[in-house]
């Protein structure tokens, strides 16, 4: 029993190595680019009507590709392989291209699409970003309830003072947050907007002004300072981490070295005591 353990232990372990090698990933990445490069294709009707039946077959073997590797990791693996919510990522999105798209689940044909994100999970650097913006994601919840609570006061003001006089941009809340979000993000806010109002209350300028300072300038850039924070903090992290790693083979390998040199020494002695005994 032992034995086969440690022939299926050799096996699993020699799967996982092909596997993960550098060669077999680059390859499923070009697969993943290709992919979606046919998938771009069939939202053509001229080339989908022409060469369909060959962006069909093409897509049925890549998944096939992709779901024997999910398979053989999970072969590997076992359970462990739903312990890494990467690996979960890629089962679920390959999975829903396995589901069959009936009329009831037609939304997933176009969902097909979602296998691009595996991407973010081959490469290193695109793995690091999301796992930034995961890593900013209580920081960011702040920042959105800052302004969250200026969209419900500067709308509660917006309503009160203009919502009369321009019902289809401030007539209630509802309208008055779409407007103010139109404002912030700096889409046709003077001439379609700001403009228009000050031709009824000359110093509306005054809001305007100072909304655009405070959300758009103060708040989304605070966004970006958190998750560049975030991302800085992280490589800190995967910095420190390799630095205890480097002292921690730096003091085995002193270690090993010390009894190295403690078993010379011995070897040393039992020499020169069998010389003095002969």
């Amino acid at each position: 029993m032992s034995g086969q353990s440690v022939i299926a232990n050799t096996w699993k372990t020699k799967v996982e190595h092909f596997i993960m090698q550098h060669s077999v990933q680059n390859f499923i990445v070009f697969l993943i680019v290709l992919n979606a490069a046919l998938l771009g294709l069939e939202t053509n009707p001229q080339i989908t009507q022409t060469y369909g039946a060959i962006l069909t077959w093409f897509d049925h073997v890549i998944l096939g590709i992709f779901t024997l590797e999910i398979v053989l990791l999970i072969g590997v693996r076992g359970w462990a392989f739903f312990k890494d919510p990467w690996c979960i990522f890629d089962f679920i999105v390959v999975g829903i291209a396995l589901v069959p798209a009936t009329e009831a689940l037609s939304v997933l044909r176009s969902l097909r699409v979602l296998r691009v994100l595996r991407l973010i999970n081959k490469v290193e650097s695109m793995r690091k970003v999301v796992g930034g913006l995961l890593h900013s994601l209580p920081g960011l919840g702040s920042v959105f309830s800052l302004i969250l609570i200026i969209f419900y006061v500067s709308g509660v003001i917006t309503t009160n003072e203009f919502g009369r006089e321009f019902p289809e941009f401030f007539g209630d809340l509802g309208n008055s947050f779409f407007t103010l979000f139109q404002v912030m993000t700096l889409e046709s806010w003077s001439d379609g907007i700001a403009r228009p109002v000050m031709e009824k209350f000359p110093y509306a300028w005054i809001f305007f002004v100072l909304f655009i300072l405070i959300a758009t300038f103060v708040v989304i850039n605070l966004f970006i300072a958190v998750i560049v924070d975030s991302l800085s903090s992280a490589n800190k992290d995967e910095e420190t981490e390799l630095d205890h790693d480097a002292l921690f083979l730096h003091k085995e390998l002193t270690s090993l070295k010390s009894e190295m040199s403690d078993i010379k020494a011995m070897l040393l002695e039992l020499s020169e005591s069998k010389k003095t005994g002969s």
